[in-house]
C-alpha cells in the first residue's frame, strides 16, 4: 500500500493518560516508530506538543473517545493537522492485530491515508455550540419541573390545568403562590385570576377545591423555586448567546428567511454547522453528516427502504421542529413537499423529507450568501405536470368516470 504521509502520530486517548506513537522516516528507507505515554493535564499535553514538533510530525490522529479527546485536540491543533477519527470507521479497517497497540495502528492508518477526520468547528463556533446545547438542556429541565408540578397538583386534587391554558402564567402563578402560602379557599384563589380567565370563575372555584395539604405546599414551593432558577439561567444563557453570535448576524438573517426557521433554529444551525460551508463539498454531504439523508439499502440490484443514519441530534431536533412548523403553511414549496410525501409515506417520513429540504436550503443560503427564494406551492405540480395529470385521471377513472381533457382558454 502506498505511503501518503511521512511524519505522523497516532494517539490513544484515555481519561488520565494518552499513549502516542510517532512514525517518521528511518535509516535506509525504513520506518522508525517511537511510543511514549503522557498525562492529560495541560503541562503534560504541552510537553507532548513540543515532542511532536521536535519530531517534525505534520498529522496526528485520535479516536473520538467521549469528551477526553477535546483537551488533547485543542492543544495539538495549534501545532499539527489533527484528525478526529470515528472509532467505528477505524474498527472496520481489516488487518488489525490484537497485540498491536491502538496508537500504533492509528499511526499506520494515518500514514497510508486511511483515516478520515470528523468535522470539528473552529473555536468561536465551539463556544456557541456549548451555549446553545446548554440552553436546550435548561429548557428540558424546565419542562420536566413543570410536569412534576402538574403531577403534584393532580395528587392534591387541584384541577387548575383543566381550566387554565397556562398553569405557570400570571394568574396561575399567583394562585400557586397563594396555595404555598397557606390559602386553600377556592373562592379567594379563583379571585386571583386576571384577564380572560376571570370569565371562568365558577369553573376555577370547582377546579381549586381539593385536598391541598402542607406536604403539597412544600413540594410546590420547591418546584416553583426551581422553575425561577431555571428561567433566570435561561435568560442569562440567551443573553450570552446573543453576545457570542453577534458576528454572524448577517447569516442569521439569511437563514431566518427560510419557512419554518426562526431565530432560535438559525442559532442552533450556526452553532452546530458553522457558517463556512466549504467544510462540506455538497449539500448531500451535509445531510449525511446531520443524519437527515435517506438510508442506502440495496441488495441484488433492488433499492429497499432504509432508515436514516445517526447524526447530529441537536441539529436534527431543531430541523424537525422547523419542518413541523413549515408543514403547517399553505403557500410555500416546503408545505407542498410535506403534503406530497405524506400521501404515500406517512407523517413521519414527510417531516424528515421537509427537514432535509430545509437543511439543503440552509446550505445554499450560506454557501451563496443569498436569502431564501421560495419556489411556490405549485412548484412540484409544474415540475411534474404530466405525472400529476395521469394521477388525477387515474383517480377519477377508478371511481367510474370517463375523463376527457380540454385546455382552458
Amino acid at each position: 500500500m502506498d505511503q501518503m504521509l511521512e511524519r505522523v502520530a497516532g494517539l490513544d486517548v484515555h481519561k488520565k493518560t494518552v499513549t502516542v506513537c510517532v512514525r517518521v522516516p528511518g535509516a535506509r528507507g525504513a520506518r522508525r516508530q517511537e511510543v511514549r505515554t503522557f498525562g492529560t493535564t495541560v503541562p503534560e499535553l504541552l510537553a507532548l506538543r513540543e515532542w511532536l514538533e521536535t519530531q517534525g510530525v505534520t498529522h496526528a490522529a485520535m479516536e473520538s473517545t467521549g469528551v477526553y479527546w477535546k483537551p488533547v485536540f485543542y492543544i495539538l491543533e495549534e501545532a499539527v493537522t489533527c484528525l478526529l477519527a470515528n472509532a467505528a470507521h477505524i474498527a472496520r479497517v481489516p488487518g488489525r492485530k490484537t497485540d498491536v497497540q491502538d496508537c500504533v495502528w492509528i499511526a499506520q492508518l494515518v500514514e497510508h491515508g486511511l483515516v478520515r477526520g470528523s468535522f470539528v468547528p473552529p473555536a468561536p463556533i465551539r463556544d456557541l455550540r456549548d451555549l446553545t446545547r446548554a440552553r436546550k438542556a435548561l429548557s428540558h429541565d424546565r419542562t420536566r419541573a413543570a410536569n412534576r408540578l402538574h403531577k403534584v397538583l393532580e395528587d392534591a386534587g387541584i384541577k387548575l390545568a383543566s381550566v387554565a391554558n397556562d398553569v405557570l402564567g400570571v394568574s396561575g402563578r399567583a394562585m400557586l403562590e397563594a396555595l404555598v402560602g397557606g390559602t386553600t379557599d377556592p373562592t379567594v384563589l379563583a379571585d386571583l385570576a386576571r384577564g380572560k380567565l376571570r370569565a371562568k370563575l365558577p369553573a376555577l372555584r370547582h377546579a381549586l377545591t381539593g385536598r391541598f395539604r402542607s406536604h403539597h405546599a412544600f413540594l410546590v414551593g420547591q418546584l416553583l423555586a426551581q422553575l425561577d432558577f431555571l428561567e433566570e439561567a435561561l435568560a442569562q444563557v440567551s443573553a450570552q448567546i446573543d453576545e457570542v453570535i453577534a458576528p454572524f448576524q448577517a447569516e442569521l438573517e439569511r437563514l431566518d428567511t427560510i419557512p419554518g426557521v426562526n431565530r432560535r433554529t438559525a442559532e442552533v444551525f450556526v452553532a452546530e454547522v458553522g457558517v463556512d460551508m466549504r467544510q462540506f463539498p455538497t449539500a448531500k454531504h451535509l445531510a449525511s453528516w446531520a443524519g437527515l439523508c435517506p438510508g442506502n439499502r440495496e441488495s441484488a440490484g433492488k433499492h429497499k427502504s432504509g432508515t436514516t443514519r445517526k447524526g447530529d441530534r441537536w441539529l436534527r431536533t431543531a430541523l424537525v421542529e422547523a419542518a413541523l412548523s413549515a408543514s403547517r403553511a399553505t403557500d410555500s414549496a416546503l408545505a407542498a413537499r410535506y403534503r406530497r410525501v405524506m400521501r404515500h409515506r406517512g407523517h413521519k417520513k414527510a417531516v424528515i423529507a421537509v427537514a432535509h429540504a430545509i437543511l439543503t436550503s440552509a446550505y445554499h443560503v450560506l454557501a451563496r450568501q443569498i436569502p431564501y427564494h421560495d419556489l411556490g406551492p405549485d412548484y412540484y405540480d409544474h415540475r411534474h405536470a404530466e405525472r400529476v395529470r395521469r394521477r388525477a385521471i387515474a383517480a377519477l377513472e377508478r371511481q367510474g368516470y370517463r375523463v376527457t381533457l380540454q385546455p382552458a382558454a
